[in-house]
C-alpha cells in the first residue's frame, strides 16, 4: 500500500472508517474483478481518492455498496465495499501510475531490478498495466494516454534539470495527470461544473504527492546516488515546505469552489490528512492518542486536553493511586508459538490489526501497517458541517 495520504484509525469517527475502508477494499476488488488477481498489488492510498470524489459528488443511491466476502487483510471478515464507476476509475488511474512507478525503478535499476531479466519481466508487467488501464478508462470516458504522456515526459524533463531549475517545472507531469484524474470525477457524478475547481485540487495534489515522495527518499537517494529532484535542482527543504504548505492551502481553496452532496470524507482526506502527510514527510508530528507518541514510544510531557484546576491523572502528584498492573502473561513455547505465529500471519493480524500478541512473548506490538502518526484530535470526528465545527479555518 503506497500513497501520501495515509489516516489514522484513530483520527477516524467509526462512520467515516467504515467508509475509507470500503473505498479502499473497492478499489481492491474493482482491480481484481476487471484485471486478475495479481493487479491487487497496484492497490493504493492514494487511488482511492478517486473513487471517494466520485461518490461525493453522486446523489446516493442503493447500489452503491456491497457486502465482500471474507478476506485475509480484514481478518476474514466480511465488510461493505464501495462499487460502480468511481472505483473503476480509481483502479485504471493505479494501474496506469503503477506503470509509471516499475519503470521509474527499471531505470534507476532499483534492487532486483538492476538484474536484465528482472527488469524485462518488470517491463513486460508494466506494459499489460498500461493496456489494462486504458480498456477501463476508455470504458469510463478517460483517456488514460494524458497519464501515459505525462510519465513519458517526466524522464526528458529530469535529464535537463539541473540546479537552479525551477522545481514545479519537475513537478509538473505528476501534477497533469493527477489533474486530469480528478476532473474526470466530475464527469462521472454528473457536475461538469466541478471539473475546473477539482482539475486544480488534482493539480496541486499531485505536487504534493512528488514533492513529499522527494523529501522522504532524499536521503536514501543521496546514498545510493538515484536522481532526485530537490537535490538536482539544488532545493532547500525550506523551500520545499513551503511549495507544500502552498499546496495544502492550494487544495482546500479549490474545494470550496466545488459542489458536493456529502463532503465529510472528501474534507478529511484532502483538508487535513494532506497537512497530515506534510508534517510527516518533515518530521514535524506526533502521535498523541492514549499519552504517548509514535506507536506508544515517546512519552508526551502533559496532557493537552486537561481541564484547568480538574482532577490530576492516576499517578501524578495528589492525584490518585493508579491500579497494580496485571502479571505478565508467561511466553509461549517453540511449538505453540509457530502455530500462533503461523495464525496472526494468515489472518494478516501482523500487518493490519491496530494490535496483537506477540506469538512467542505475548506481548502486545502494533500491527505494522498502524503508522499512526496522529494527534487524534479527532476535530472531524462525527462532524456534519464543512468547517470541522470551527476548530479549523477550512471549508469545503
Amino acid at each position: 500500500m503506497f500513497g501520501i495520504v495515509r489516516p489514522c484509525t484513530h483520527r477516524l469517527s467509526e462512520g467515516l472508517k467504515t467508509e475509507w475502508m470500503a473505498h479502499l477494499c473497492g478499489l481492491c476488488l474493482a482491480l481484481r474483478s476487471d484485471h486478475g488477481q495479481f493487479s491487487r498489488i497496484v492497490t493504493n492510498y492514494d487511488g482511492l481518492i478517486v473513487s471517494v470524489l466520485t461518490e461525493a459528488q453522486s446523489v446516493r443511491s442503493t447500489d452503491w455498496r456491497r457486502t465482500a466476502g471474507p478476506c485475509p487483510l480484514r481478518a476474514m471478515r466480511t465488510a461493505p465495499v464501495a462499487q460502480g464507476e468511481g472505483a473503476r476509475l480509481a483502479a485504471a488511474v493505479s494501474l496506469v501510475l503503477a506503470s509509471a512507478k516499475v519503470r521509474d525503478h527499471v531505470a534507476d535499476r532499483d534492487g532486483l531490478l538492476g538484474r536484465r531479466p528482472v527488469a524485462v519481466a518488470a517491463r513486460r508487467v508494466a506494459r499489460s498495466w498500461d493496456r489494462a488501464g486504458a480498456r477501463t478508462g476508455a470504458s469510463l470516458g478517460f483517456d488514460t494516454s494524458v497519464l501515459v504522456d505525462a510519465v513519458d515526459r517526466q524522464g526528458g524533463i529530469e535529464a535537463v534539470a539541473g540546479i537552479g531549475t525551477p522545481l514545479l517545472f519537475v513537478t509538473e507531469p505528476t501534477e497533469t495527470a493527477t489533474a486530469a484524474a480528478f476532473a474526470h470525477t466530475a464527469v462521472l457524478a454528473g457536475r461538469p461544473g466541478n471539473a475546473a475547481p477539482l482539475a486544480e485540487a488534482g493539480r496541486l495534489f499531485g505536487r504534493l504527492a512528488h514533492l513529499l515522495d522527494a523529501v522522504e527518499d532524499r536521503a536514501a537517494d543521496e546514498a545510493s546516488g538515484a536522481w532526485n529532484p530537490l537535490t538536482a535542482t539544488g532545493t532547500s527543504l525550506v523551500e520545499a515546505r513551503r511549495l507544500c504548505d502552498d499546496a495544502v492551502r492550494g487544495v482546500r481553496l479549490a474545494l470550496r469552489d466545488a459542489e458536493f452532496v456529502d463532503a465529510k470524507l472528501v474534507h478529511v482526506l484532502l483538508a487535513h490528512e494532506l497537512e497530515e502527510a506534510v508534517n510527516r514527510a518533515f518530521g514535524t508530528t506526533a502521535c498523541g492518542h492514549g499519552g504517548t507518541g509514535v506507536h506508544g514510544n515517546t512519552p508526551v510531557p502533559g496532557n493537552p486536553y486537561a481541564i484547568p484546576g480538574g482532577p490530576q491523572a492516576p499517578g501524578a502528584p495528589g492525584g490518585p493511586t493508579p491500579p497494580p498492573p496485571p502479571p505478565p502473561k508467561p511466553p509461549r513455547g517453540l511449538l505453540a508459538g509457530c502455530m500462533v505465529a503461523i495464525g496472526l500471519f494468515c489472518t494478516c493480524q501482523v500487518c493490519c490489526a491496530n494490535e496483537y500478541e506477540g506469538p512467542w512473548s505475548r506481548q502486545k506490538r502494533d500491527g505494522w501497517c498502524d503508522n499512526c502518526d496522529c494527534d487524534c484530535s479527532s476535530c472531524c470526528d462525527g462532524c456534519d458541517c464543512c468547517d470541522c465545527c470551527g476548530c479549523c479555518d477550512c471549508s469545503c
